[in-house]
């Protein structure tokens, strides 16, 4: 009993002097509040509405808004606007950490859910909410699953009039730019031939370094583009699409990330 006072005395002092303590506190707080949000948030989507329903990520979102300021995080959005489009489209965005899950539910339109890899769906109380909420997901191994899901994906966008958001770079990045993109978000995009709108995360580097053991307070900027038309587009233009896509949303990020640089200062203990 006194190994655990001690211990429980111990955690506000490390939480003042160590940063690679708070880098792993803060870490494993973030997983566990969300597995019981999901815990809390499971039978209010089946009670809801009876089991999978893209209308269950408006629980999720309201859920999961606060999750922020235990963290120290906050959100700028900008291009709000680019947002109220009637219909069906494709939302695109970098792809840095699990903590984008934060910015995603800051702004998560109405009726829209996201693509994500299989893998999410085993990961416990979080898995099943995100089943719940209608989550797409996807074998990235498997290329031909992958594409097979999102011909089905884009039937189901039109039919059900959601949205659907992408990260394009296909796996989590914080290298200080953005990864080639994967083409399916804008092959889903040209087979329904709706708009896509890409939304840029700045950089998290001035207070999260994974490889440093760094997690201090920030502010995220959210920067909305604007819609990319897809109508009159066939096959043959996913690759300049996604090329435009690409270059302004990689001129976005280094915009925003100097900007989020100077607000959010030097890094430090």
């Amino acid at each position: 009993m006194d190994a655990f006072w001690m211990l429980l005395l111990l955690i506000p002092v490390l939480l003042w002097t160590s940063s690679t303590f708070i880098f792993y506190f803060k870490k494993c707080f973030y997983v566990a509040w969300m597995m019981c949000l999901a815990v809390l948030a499971i039978p209010i989507c089946i009670l809801k509405s009876g089991g999978r329903d893209i209308e269950n990520m408006r629980v999720i979102r309201s859920l999961v808004r606060h999750v922020k300021y235990f963290l120290g995080l906050r959100f700028e959005v900008s291009g709000w606007e680019h947002l109220q489009t009637e219909g069906p489209y494709v939302i695109i965005s970098n792809h840095q950490s699990s903590l984008d899950v934060l910015g995603l539910m800051e702004i998560l339109p109405d009726r829209c859910t996201m693509i994500a890899k299989k893998e999410l769906v085993y990961a416990g109380t979080v898995g099943i909410v995100c089943w719940l909420g209608g989550i797409i997901f996807i074998n990235r191994k498997k290329t031909s699953d992958a594409k097979s899901v999102m011909v089905d994906a884009a039937k189901t966008m039109l039919d059900e009039q959601i949205r659907l958001w992408v990260f394009p770079e296909g796996t989590r990045n914080q290298k200080g730019d953005l990864l080639p993109f994967k083409k399916g978000a804008f092959h889903l995009a040209i087979q329904a031939q709706v708009p896509i709108i890409p939304i840029v995360f700045s950089s998290y580097s001035n207070f999260y370094l994974r490889k440093e053991k760094q997690f201090k307070s920030g502010t995220i900027t959210l920067k909305v583009l604007p819609k990319i038309e897809t109508k009159g587009m066939t096959t043959d233009d996913v690759a300049d699409l996604s090329d435009k896509s690409y270059n302004a949303m990689r001129s976005a990020f280094m915009e925003i990330s100097g900007s989020a640089s100077q607000s959010n200062g030097p890094l430090g203990h």
